[in-house]
């Protein structure tokens, strides 16, 4: 077969192991860490290696792996991010092992893959005015069919059967939350970053990045106006929170703000979501999924106040424990002050008079078929520090703090009622708390009770005294 030298980038459409010298301009589309392994040839050394994806047209994108020494390997990772064009001078490239080479890479529709040396190829940042417009609109196009994904509601409602599936997911942004290291077992550096997800099905759904790169790319997201296509993304079941997550891993594309009629459907739900105040009731949409027996950190209310306003615009919340007193409970108010009626399809408030949810993006808006009745209670919350006020007592931990259903307080007389309030109010309680800043609140603070109960004498006596 005859070899010939390539002068100019050569269309990934066109790449074969007979090139020499070949240069291939594109568009990052995906991204691995630098990672390092032993050397089977240099008994005690590492070799460093890190992979990347690169598009130069709808449908062709190929991997690359780079392979060479730490310094190298990290300076070079550094050196580009999902998002940016690049041009890659003399790669060599080969035929791929699909089942071998693509099970922790993405799918790719070429026969090949690119080696990176760091003897041989070099990869390089196009500069703003080598910037093809062309190249860049590739990021908004996912690299499976638009319409092959599942929503959050099917992965749900598939439960534990789901659990370890590769699937493709389309879902707005609710939250990106703070990125979190800590040391591994083999002591090496780690991260993890929450992201809450949203739908027309699912109000809240967690997931998880654990790896650098797709966690300064979750940075980007702005929350209540991103959607994103994340395919070859892992689901599973987490048994510590009891609840479905998802993974961002190796072999997954993340494709932001995709430019697709099903992604702009999403989008103007989510327009609508945000005008019908959708976004002003996370406290009664976004469930928490922490466990609380994980919650150990004990403040008076005056720490927890200045812990949670030291935490600023941080996305993530602080969560703590105070010994303290329910100083207000109106549970004696009127009825559509403290249970609310809500849709079951999309959590929004439903108006008693016409039935109607006010969701207007909701498939049962005008007519609800299924609702469900649940408290939603302002307390406050004292100690010898000072109080949180209008605090979010709220849901199953209502229930539990009041030792009583829905339907149950429905049928307490009056006398019962206020029987039920002095079981709780200006009684010592142990109390978990997730607090933070925000500018929609009244007191700049947005707060839910976890838990509520009547602490235990000699427990609340050692805490306190010290």
């Amino acid at each position: 077969m005859a070899f010939h030298i390539s002068h100019r980038p050569v269309p990934i459409s066109d790449l074969h192991p007979s090139l020499i010298s070949p240069s291939v301009k594109g568009v990052i589309i995906g991204k691995t860490d630098a990672r390092g392994f032993p050397d089977r040839k240099n008994f005690g050394e590492e070799r460093y290696t890190f992979s990347f994806t690169v598009r130069d047209s709808p449908g062709h994108f190929i991997n690359a792996s780079c392979w060479g020494k730490e310094e190298y390997i990290r300076s070079l990772a550094a050196s580009f991010r999902i998002g940016d064009c690049v041009v890659i001078e003399n790669p060599l490239v080969q035929t791929k092992d699909i089942e071998r080479d693509e099970r922790f890479c993405p799918a790719t529709s070429s026969y090949y893959k690119l080696s990176v040396s760091e003897m041989h190829s070099s990869v390089s940042v196009c500069s703003s005015l080598d910037v093809d417009t062309e190249l860049l609109s590739l990021l908004y196009l996912p690299v499976k069919e638009p319409h092959d994904y599942y929503s959050l509601g099917d992965i749900v409602a598939n439960g534990q059967s789901f659990d370890g599936k590769i699937i493709n997911i389309l879902a707005a942004v609710r939250l990106v939350g703070e990125t979190k290291n800590f040391i591994t077992s083999d002591n090496r550096n780690g991260q993890r970053c929450e992201i809450k997800l949203f739908d027309e099905t699912v109000s809240s759904f967690p997931m998880i990045c654990w790896d650098k790169e797709s966690i300064l790319l979750a940075q980007t997201w702005l929350p209540g106006e991103t959607v994103i296509f994340a395919s070859d993304i892992r689901v599973g079941y987490d048994s510590y929170r009891h609840c479905m997550t998802a993974t961002i891993i190796s072999k997954s594309i993340v494709t932001t703000n995709p430019d697709t009629d099903e992604a702009n459907q999403l989008f103007n739900y989510i327009k609508e979501y945000a005008a019908s105040g959708g976004f002003e009731n996370e406290d009664d949409v976004l469930s928490d999924t922490i466990n609380i027996c994980s919650i150990t950190d004990v403040y008076n209310v005056r720490q927890l106040k200045q812990k949670a306003q030291e935490n600023g615009d941080k996305s993530d919340p602080v969560y703590g424990i105070v010994y303290a007193f329910i100083s207000t409970l109106n549970i004696d108010s009127e009825i559509n002050k403290i249970i609310r009626t809500r849709c079951v399809k999309c959590r929004f408030q439903i108006d008693d008079m016409s039935n109607t949810c006010k969701n207007p993006s909701c498939e049962n808006a005008m007519n609800v078929t299924s609702s469900i009745a649940s408290f939603e209670l302002l307390v406050d919350v004292s100690d010898h520090t000072g109080t949180l006020q209008f605090c979010n007592l709220s849901g199953n931990a209502a229930e539990k703090t009041l030792d009583c259903t829905v339907d149950g307080f429905l049928r307490l007389t009056e006398e019962q009622k206020t029987a039920l309030k002095w079981k709780l109010l200006l009684e010592r309680c142990k109390i978990y708390l997730k607090i933070f800043t925000s500018s929609s609140s009244r007191t700049g603070l947005r707060i839910n009770v976890l838990s509520c109960k009547i602490a235990e004498p000699e427990e609340a006596s050692q805490i306190l005294s010290t």
